[in-house]
């Protein structure tokens, strides 16, 4: 069984989401989605519209999606690959580079982001009174 994972926030889940678990999923055949917890995202400074426990359960509800694992700290993804067995790790090509140090442990796959959406635009538009 070839097994894939990706983090992120997944706050106010849009296609973007939707698309990038889609294609995560298509990489292999058991997909784990690790969501950054609400502690780390403190660390992170960003700050989630919905509690780590509701975006756990719409990302668990995603057919693509096969388990969902807390994301603590940045330092845990060697260990998560190595530790879950994991063939691919798979993100964004907003982070390009950035974890090509996963690569001695597994196949590391930026993927191209859906144009024209994202939670930051979608917070912006809910600021200004647009959906």
């Amino acid at each position: 069984m070839k097994k894939v994972i990706t983090y992120g926030t997944f706050d106010l889940l849009h296609p973007g989401h939707v698309n990038l678990l889609r294609r995560a999923k298509e990489l292999g055949d058991y997909l784990i989605v690790a969501v950054s917890t609400d502690a780390f995202n403190k660390l992170k400074h960003k700050e989630s519209f919905l509690p780590y426990d509701d975006r756990k359960m719409v990302v668990e509800a995603i057919r693509y999606v096969d388990e969902v694992i807390p994301e603590e700290s940045w330092d845990q993804k060697v260990i998560d690959v190595e530790k879950l067995g994991v063939d691919v790790f798979v993100i964004g090509d907003d982070w390009a580079g950035e974890f090509d140090f996963l690569k001695p442990h597994c196949e590391v796959v930026y993927l191209t982001r859906t144009p024209d959406i994202s939670t930051t635009k979608i917070k912006t538009g809910l600021g200004k009174g647009q959906a």
